[in-house]
């Protein structure tokens, strides 16, 4: 069996102020043709379909528009939602679309009620688990421990083993062909795992990992399933050959630019009954997806910025520019705007900062022994310069005036 492995669509997001719809539209547009061109059975979308809990009328009928799509390849589709998802909103209508071969899956009750789909080696069952928010399970799992994302995992990996025991030996029972070794058990999950590099969380995840109840899930709750396809990190990683993370389809920030932007295409084979694990062969190749529009990041002064040819490249990037004057250029954003019309971000870092001391605002300004001395060392904080010749002319000129106006 082939599945296509995405998540973390975010419908609805924004990139520093500017609409992604029509890009993110474009990216996902090229799923269906991806579908066939692949010859793929089952598509999987592992949560954070839209940005938001309240999703725009724009978002929802890209969403519809994408599930046909996918839906016309003759594709099985089983979805979750992440944790930017409303279960209600994102689940609406889904007992009718599931008649049509599209699962949604938003709610805990039924995450160990598996879509069954067939190959020439039997049947994988896929289990679709929503985020679940540990404060929201603790009124249905009596006196099991709810109190973090691990509580809630391994909680419902514990319902997904039972039920593929309990198919198993239903097909033991049954004398069916192939017996229980011809099931295999994929989970689709939406957590952060941990074996995702150190820097993920402040890089690839697209809140702080504490917001919504998300922390760390250890990677040994998903033992003993065959596939364990995730969404939540916004970069692909493989934590195991059988636990990976396809990442966003789309660059949702400057962090994320030297990062691919694809999904993985995972064929599934036969489980190997008398091996160490007995769990069926997994074999993952990646696909990359088209990238809209590319991230550049630029550093220079804002005149190297403005007439350096070998910036040239980012004319239609997106630009994030990091400006190195010694003194903050006014107007700087639009300035750049007139090369690179989509710069987005712009930070400030002189150069000689590390040469500056490091003095607080208070220190220097008990060490001024003038008014001059006082603008001065004003202005030596908030833009990192001091007066030069010109300016100190006007400040004194200034500071007079008042002295003889009788301040």
């Amino acid at each position: 069996m082939r599945i296509l492995h995405t998540s973390d669509w975010h419908l609805g997001r924004t990139f520093h102020g500017h609409s992604t719809h029509e890009a993110l539209s474009g990216v996902l547009a090229a799923l269906p043709d991806l579908v066939r061109e692949h010859d793929v059975d089952v598509v999987v979308v592992a949560g954070d379909v839209f940005d938001s809990s309240v999703p725009s009328a724009e978002s929802l009928q890209t969403l519809e528009r994408v599930l046909l799509g996918l839906r016309d390849t003759g594709a099985t589709i089983v979805v979750i939602s992440g944790n930017h998802d409303s279960p209600t909103r994102l689940g609406f209508q889904s007992v009718w679309a599931e008649r049509a071969g599209v699962h949604v899956r938003t709610h805990p009750e039924r995450l160990d009620e598996p879509v069954v789909v067939a190959d020439a080696h039997g049947d994988v069952e896929l289990y679709p688990v929503p985020f679940l928010e540990p404060a929201l399970l603790r009124h249905r799992v009596g006196d099991v421990p709810m109190a973090s994302q691990a509580d809630a995992l391994r909680w419902a990996l514990g319902r997904v083993h039972a039920a593929v025991e309990q198919r198993r030996g239903a097909l033991a029972d049954s004398g069916a062909a192939g017996g229980p070794a011809a099931t295999r058990a994929v989970v689709v999950s939406h957590c952060f795992a941990v074996g995702v590099s150190p820097e993920a969380p402040t890089i690839d995840v697209e809140r702080d990992i504490t917001a919504g109840g998300i922390d760390l899930v250890p990677l040994d709750v998903f033992d003993g399933i065959d596939l364990t396809l995730l969404g939540h990190v916004h970069g692909r990683a493989e934590l195991s050959p059988r636990v990976r993370y396809s990442g966003a389809p789309l660059h949702f920030s400057f962090s994320e630019a030297r990062k691919p932007r694809g999904a993985w295409l995972i064929d599934l084979g036969p489980r190997r009954p008398g091996s160490d694990d007995e769990l069926a062969e997994v074999a993952a190749t990646w696909v990359d997806l088209p990238v809209p529009r590319p991230l550049a990041e630029l550093r220079g002064t804002l005149r190297e910025l403005l007439d350096d040819a070998a910036h040239e490249f980012a004319r239609d990037h997106w630009v994030k520019a990091v400006v190195t004057d010694s003194i903050r250029p006014l107007d700087s954003m639009r300035r750049l705007q007139t090369r690179f019309a989509h710069c987005a971000l712009l930070e400030f870092d002189p150069e000689d900062r590390a040469h500056r001391t490091g003095a607080t605002y208070g220190q220097r300004v008990r060490g001024a022994r003038g008014d001059v001395d006082l603008v001065n060392a004003f202005l030596e904080h908030v833009r990192g310069a001091g007066l030069d010749e010109h300016e100190r002319g006007v400040v004194v000129d200034a500071l007079a005036d008042l002295d003889g106006a009788g301040r």
